[in-house]
């Protein structure tokens, strides 16, 4: 793939983004990748009430390092399950690391969708426990759709549970992942599905808390991918207390409900956080220490790995850099 200076960049469409992550090949990307560091700004939000009740969001995502600059453009619409609409919605310029000049606009929807879930399989490969084999999702949406096949990269899961606000969404992932092989099953009963899984892993966008942290049981590692700005929560007080938290990136601590509330009531201090997955990836800290260990992982999502699967992406096409 050549771009002349005067180019147009090339527009790399959904289904060619796709498949150039499967997740055996951008799982290994992004661990590298959280490894070598870029630089990443924090991430600007743009907050728009809405006659609804709701609060939709602009996100625009930065991130450059020697080879490539990238910016995503995202907008998230909570309510639009009820337009038969997903809530995301995102593009994702690439740019020439040495000259900026404009070279790729990539699907960022794909990329949202499945780095999101890749991170979370890369979290969980350090902090799940490693016979791990019952995944419970909580979610139906495109990134809920993607956990079960990134998480069998890294554990062995034999058995995929599914809860969802609305049972027939749950329904009709569990139908996706039987057509596909998976053992799956909806989970009408959330506490119940939350005790019996050894993975809780969430990619809702819920504004109050779904997972209660009296329903974990010692050894379960619990995923939160879900919420991403202060007024989201996927998981209560007491799952935080409970538990070892791990961050995707220390930007979370300024974002997050999931933190902020918990911190700004007592329940935990930024001090209790264990580290970070580049910490992780780099070996600078140890992830699950023990079998009996309650570990979670919350990730607000970083432009880091937003790069890391568009350069992958545009490499793959055979783009230099």
């Amino acid at each position: 793939m050549t771009n002349k200076a005067t180019a147009s960049p090339v527009i790399i469409d959904a289904a060619r983004t796709r498949a150039s992550l499967p997740f055996d090949r951008l799982i290994p990307a992004l661990r590298e990748a959280f490894t070598a560091g870029a630089h990443v700004p924090l991430r600007h939000h743009h907050f728009m009430p809405q006659p609804d009740g709701s609060t939709a969001t602009i996100l625009i995502m930065p991130a450059w390092q020697r080879a490539f600059v990238g910016i995503k453009i995202v907008t998230i619409f909570p309510e639009n399950g009820k337009r038969a609409l997903p809530g995301l919605f995102s593009s994702y310029l690439l740019c020439d690391g040495e000259t900026g000049q404009h070279i790729a606009l990539i699907d960022g929807n794909e990329i949202t969708s499945r780095r999101t879930a890749g991170i979370a399989a890369l979290g969980a490969d350090f902090l799940a426990r490693k016979e791990a084999r019952k995944l419970l999702v909580c979610g139906s949406g495109r990134i809920a759709s993607l956990l079960a096949d990134a998480f069998r990269v890294v554990r062995p899961i034999e058995k995929v549970a599914v809860w969802n606000i609305n049972e027939a969404g749950a329904a009709r992932l569990v139908f996706e992942l039987r057509e596909k092989g998976v053992d799956a099953e909806v989970a009408p009963d959330l506490e119940r599905a939350v005790g019996e899984a050894d993975i809780v892993s969430c990619a809702t966008l819920a504004a109050t808390p779904i997972i209660k942290g009296a329903w974990l049981k010692p050894g379960t590692h619990l995923d939160l991918i879900g919420s991403f700005t202060p007024f989201m929560r996927e998981a209560d007080d007491e799952a935080f207390r409970r538990a070892d938290v791990w961050l995707d990136t220390y930007d979370a601590l300024k974002e997050s409900g999931e933190l902020l509330d918990p911190i700004r009531d007592g329940i935990i201090r930024p001090d209790d956080i264990r580290g970070s997955l580049t910490e992780l990836c780099r070996g600078e800290r140890n992830g699950r220490a023990d079998a009996s260990e309650i570990t979670v992982f919350k990730a607000v999502g970083t432009a880091l790995s937003d790069i890391a699967a568009a350069g992958l992406v545009y490499r793959d096409l055979g783009g230099k850099g």
